[in-house]
């Protein structure tokens, strides 16, 4: 009872909802005594969820909305069991959606593995591999990972998981039989299959067990955890030291280039074994003296051994392209100047320390030609 409240507090810190806590508070505890009879009984079903496309850096996401209670449930199974049972399995580089770690704790592991390979080579003579999944979430399939996870928990838990893993099949009842035996061995895309297959042929007559939902916080918890034979394989059976990764983002470190193609080689083995797909276009081998991008930065190890960080200029540009799209928004007064004033500083904050000078003059010119304004802002 204890923790489905707990949980119930965590949802509503990352809530949208638009209500006074004291009064939803009271009406939801009777919600949590019926959601623990349900959990107990064996009876909790999840709630039909909101579904819709964002972008994220020109990219798009199928994205699945839940519902209040199915995201206490969520809390309350990943933050007190599936977490902290992952976290004794997972290499300490893997480092997302953790607590104490997160995109700039990766970064700093790996501007560390840079500094440490110059530091017993004495050299920048050296390669970086970077591995890259492609469509990561809509490819697990739910039999691997209910086996991969229910080894793990107790039989109840077990029961828990796999009955929301269950939510997550994809209705598939447009194929034919022979296209249908087949579906869970080929890559699949929910962006196409969202824009391409029309509710009337979704009739709930066949389903494929693959995808997960992202936007659940037990997909992040999957995501986190499912990849660990391959972690294992990179820093364990290859006994590669320098090596970390971001939910599906990889890179490994290496002084001999051939050692590090067999490395890849066979990650793509593992990857197959759980029905994964890698990247081929975005995986690929580098030189450390030359120009890479890790987790949205461009590095460059020097022959000093120095660590060279920037932004990519991409995203230089698409932060001048929002600016000059708040001002026509400002000017039809669809927009708060105050709400601009504090993205463009919180995107300062970030990044002005790594920006170049030229870079950093750059926005600053930028914004006070649209605003006529030069705020100040803090490192984040």
């Amino acid at each position: 009872m204890n923790v489905l409240y707990d949980a119930f507090r965590a949802s509503m810190k990352s809530s949208a909802w638009k209500c006074e806590p004291q009064r939803f508070e009271a009406d939801f505890l009777s919600e949590i005594v019926s959601l623990k009879d349900d959990l107990d009984d064996r009876t909790y079903t999840t709630s039909p969820r909101n579904v819709f496309v964002t972008h994220e850096r020109g990219k798009a996401r199928l994205i699945h909305g839940g519902r209040m209670r199915d995201r206490v449930v969520r809390h309350a199974l990943c933050d007190n069991i599936l977490n902290p049972t992952f976290d004794r399995y997972i290499i300490f580089n893997n480092c997302a959606s953790q607590h104490g770690k997160g995109v700039d704790f990766a970064r700093k592991l790996f501007e560390r593995d840079l500094h440490n390979f110059w530091l017993e080579h004495r050299t920048n003579d050296g390669y970086v591999c970077f591995v890259d999944f492609s469509k990561f979430y809509d490819n697990i399939q739910h039999d691997v990972v209910k086996d991969a996870v229910c080894k793990r928990v107790d039989e109840h838990t077990g029961w828990l998981f796999s009955s929301i893993i269950d939510t997550f099949k994809v209705d598939v009842s447009y194929m034919d039989e022979a296209e249908y035996s087949t579906c869970i061995d080929k890559k699949f895309n929910s962006i196409e299959y969202y824009e391409s297959v029309p509710d009337h042929l979704k009739t709930g007559q066949r389903f494929m067990a693959k995808s997960v939902d992202i936007g659940d916080q037990i997909s992040q918890s999957i995501g986190v955890y499912f990849p660990t034979p391959i972690d294992n394989y990179i820093t364990i059976v290859r006994g590669h030291r320098r090596a970390g990764r971001y939910m599906d983002d990889i890179y490994i470190i290496h002084h001999d280039l051939e050692y590090l193609k067999e490395t890849l080689k066979g990650a793509y083995e593992q990857a197959g074994r759980l029905g994964l797909y890698i990247n081929e276009k975005k995986t690929h081998i580098c030189k450390l003296s030359s120009k890479f991008t890790y987790l949205q930065m461009r590095y460059q190890l020097t022959d000093t051994g120095k660590v060279i960080r920037r932004v990519k200029p991409e995203t230089v540009t698409r932060e001048r392209r929002k600016l000059k799209k708040y001002k026509k928004l400002l000017d039809n007064k669809e927009a708060s100047y105050d709400n601009i004033k504090q993205s463009y500083k919180s995107w300062m904050g970030k990044y002005a320390p790594i920006l170049s000078k030229k870079q950093r003059n750059n926005m600053k010119k930028l914004y006070y030609e649209l605003f006529k304004e030069d705020p100040r802002w803090k490192k984040s």
